[in-house]
């Protein structure tokens, strides 16, 4: 049996969009399927951020685990997978509490 996923989302999720963000001074343009840019501002609206300081942030630390940053958009995409998960993970564990 399929997991049916798709058949339940807007096609306004998957069209890509095109930002501009500065990264240490310097304007680079993003491109990302609108549902990961509207987890990346649910991210940057928890952490107190803009959604181009979030960003700016994430590549900073990327580059200081790394070393490398050879995609900025497969690095949000996977962050916006890991937040999701665990967004997940914490719900589960406070259920499991209660």
């Amino acid at each position: 049996m399929m997991c049916r996923v798709l058949t339940h989302q807007g096609q306004e999720r998957f069209m890509k969009v095109s930002r501009s963000v500065r990264i240490g001074g310097h304007s680079t343009s993003v491109r990302l399927e609108s549902a990961f840019w509207n987890t990346l501002e649910d991210m940057a609206a928890v952490e107190g951020l803009s959604t181009s300081k979030l960003i700016a942030e994430l590549y900073r630390e990327a580059l200081e685990q790394h070393g490398d940053m050879s995609n900025l958009a497969s690095m949000l995409r996977t962050v916006c997978l890991l937040y999701q998960q665990e967004c997940r993970e914490h719900t589960e564990a406070s259920r499991q509490r209660a």
